[in-house]
């Protein structure tokens, strides 16, 4: 059983060879890209003001706690080698 699955796999490996060969032009990967792009769904202006300050805020509380972290240490080192 594994050995089907192993000899199904390299034979899907070697057919990947001939399709890296191809390569599009820049002017249809710029085309799809545009095409995809259009397919995304764009945050509305009240949805990206709360989520940049929700970003933004989670950030701070995760600044205060690392600095909060680093102060206790920092006072730790202190008091053992003075």
């Amino acid at each position: 059983m594994a050995t089907e699955t192993r000899g199904e796999a390299a034979a899907k490996d070697e057919g990947k060879g001939n399709a890296a060969q191809r390569r599009t032009s820049p002017a249809l990967f710029v085309r799809q890209v545009i095409a995809e792009l259009r397919k995304v769904i764009w945050p509305t202006r009240r949805e990206l003001v709360t989520y940049t300050t929700v970003s933004l805020v989670f950030v701070l509380i995760m600044v205060a706690i690392v600095s909060g972290f680093d102060y206790g240490l920092q006072q730790g080192i202190y008091e053992i080698f003075g």
